[in-house]
């Protein structure tokens, strides 16, 4: 993992060291971090593709407010992992188009 460990100005601080997949591939995170965050420090870049255009999007606002960072979680779609914490075990999955919520009728 590719991780900022000193800055002049800001202290970095890391939670517990947990696994989690992202399409299937198992990667690690620091627990409590966005998943974004983790996401970046493994070399993933791409987190959804634009519905109409099929454009790859990646980290832009870091913040929550846009939706670039949408992905699925644990089968939810459009989550916003740059404000989502990382958990033990999440499966974190490239979000296609707008994203299909499941719904057992």
């Amino acid at each position: 993992m590719k991780l900022i460990e000193k800055h002049p100005i800001l202290e970095y601080k890391h939670g517990r060291l947990v696994t989690f997949t992202f399409d299937g591939v198992p990667m690690q995170g620091y627990e409590g971090e966005p998943i974004a965050a983790a996401l970046h420090a493994n070399g993933v870049k791409v987190y959804r593709e634009t519905p109409i255009r099929k454009q790859p999007r990646g980290f832009f606002c870091a913040i929550g407010k846009c939706s670039s960072c949408f992905m699925v979680v644990d089968g939810v779609p459009n989550v916003r992992t740059c404000i989502t914490p990382l958990r033990e075990g999440m499966k974190v999955e490239t979000q296609r188009g707008k994203g299909i919520v499941k719904m057992d009728l």
